[in-house]
C-alpha cells in the first residue's frame, strides 16, 4: 500500500480578489457521484459561508424516475433530457475552461472545525453539515474570483431505502449511498456502511469532498458541457464513458484539494484522517465496482493525491490528461 507523505508538495498559493456575492439557482440537472458509503437520515440543508449564513431547509424530492446502475464510487446520472439552459454566469468548456487554465490557485489553506465523528445518524449530520461549511468557505472564493457564480448547495438526509431526486428515484445500497443532483447533495445514513468503515472520519470527509467536487463543476459550466458531449456520444459509448470517467476523475482530484490544504491547519482535520482518505482511495475505481464510469482504481487514488498534493486546479484539468490517466 502506498504511503502518504508527511508534508504536501506546495502549501500556499494565490487568488484573484473576491468580486461581491452572487447567489444564482442552478437549473440545469446534473450529474449524481454515488459513492459505496456516506451519510445520513432525515432531509436538513445547511450553508453557512464567510459571509453570511443561509437557513436550513427541508424540501420532499418529486421524481420517479429509476437510477441507473451503480458503480460501487461515484456513478453519474442525470434525467432523460437534453435541456442544456444554464446557469448565468457559467462557462460551458471542459479543457479550455478559465477556472482549469495554469495558474498557482489553489484552495486557501486554513483550518477546518468538525464535530467528533460518532457512527450514529445525528453525529453523522452535524459531522456532513460542519463539513459542507467548510468547503463553502473554501470554494466560493475561488469560484467567484473566476467571475463565476457561486450558491452552496443544498444538503439533505433522507431516510428509507430510497429517496427522490430531480434526476429520478434512488435507491439506497452499496454503490448508490450519496448523490448529486442540480445543487442537491442527498446523504442517508443507510448507505453509510458504518460497520464495515466505524471510526474513520477520514473516509467519510473525502467522500462528501468528491460530491461537492461535482457543484463545483455544476457552478462552473464544466458539468453542462461534459453532459452534452456524454449525450451526444451516448452514454454507454466509449467516448460517453471517458467523458463520466474524466468527469469523476477531476471531483477525485477536488476532493484531495481539500484534504490537502485543510489538514494540520490548527482545525480537527488530523494527519491521521488524511491519511485514512490516501488510503482508502486505493480501494475504490472501476475494478472493484465492474464498471466503465470512474476509471480504474490506480487512477482513482492517483487523481486524489495530484489534488490532496499539488493544491493546484490546473493539475487537476482531467479533460486534457492522457487516455492512460482515465482509463
Amino acid at each position: 500500500m502506498t504511503q502518504p507523505p508527511q508534508e504536501q508538495r506546495s502549501s500556499q498559493h494565490t487568488s484573484a480578489p473576491k468580486p461581491s456575492r452572487v447567489h444564482l439557482v442552478a437549473v440545469v440537472v446534473t450529474c449524481a457521484a454515488v459513492i459505496t458509503l456516506l451519510a445520513t437520515g432525515v432531509a436538513v440543508t445547511i450553508a453557512s459561508l464567510e459571509d453570511g449564513d443561509a437557513p436550513d431547509i427541508t424540501a420532499q424530492q418529486q421524481s420517479v424516475q429509476n437510477n441507473p446502475p451503480g458503480q460501487g464510487a461515484a456513478a453519474g446520472a442525470r434525467p432523460q433530457t437534453t435541456a442544456t439552459g444554464a446557469m448565468s454566469g457559467k462557462v460551458l468548456e471542459l479543457g479550455n475552461h478559465p477556472l482549469l487554465q495554469p495558474s498557482n490557485v489553489g484552495l486557501p489553506n486554513r483550518a477546518c472545525g468538525l464535530p467528533p465523528w460518532d457512527n450514529t445518524e445525528t453525529a453523522a449530520r452535524d459531522f456532513f453539515r460542519a463539513a459542507t461549511d467548510c468547503l463553502n468557505r473554501a470554494w466560493a472564493p475561488v469560484l467567484r474570483s473566476h467571475n463565476l457564480p457561486f450558491t452552496p448547495p443544498r444538503l439533505y438526509f433522507p431516510a428509507g431505502q430510497s429517496f427522490d431526486t430531480d434526476c429520478g428515484r434512488i435507491k439506497v445500497g452499496l454503490a448508490t449511498a450519496s448523490y448529486y443532483c442540480e445543487g442537491e447533495l442527498f446523504l442517508p445514513f443507510q448507505g453509510l456502511q458504518v460497520e464495515q468503515y466505524e471510526n474513520t472520519p477520514g473516509v467519510y470527509l473525502a467522500l462528501v469532498a468528491h460530491e461537492y467536487g461535482h457543484h463545483v463543476q455544476e457552478l462552473a459550466g464544466i458539468m453542462d458541457a461534459a453532459w452534452r458531449k456524454i449525450y451526444t456520444a451516448g452514454e454507454s459509448s466509449t467516448v460517453g464513458q471517458e467523458m463520466s470517467r474524466r468527469k469523476e476523475l477531476q471531483a477525485q482530484c477536488f476532493s484531495g484539494m481539500f484534504l490537502g490544504s485543510h489538514v494540520e491547519r490548527g482545525g480537527s482535520i488530523t494527519r491521521a484522517m488524511y491519511d485514512q482518505a490516501w488510503h482508502d482511495q486505493e480501494t475504490r475505481g472501476d475494478d472493484t465496482s465492474g464498471g466503465h464510469q470512474h476509471g480504474t482504481n490506480e487512477n482513482y487514488a492517483m487523481w486524489w493525491r495530484v489534488g490532496a498534493l499539488d493544491n493546484r486546479i490546473a493539475d487537476c484539468n482531467t479533460f486534457t490528461a492522457d487516455a492512460a490517466s482515465v482509463r
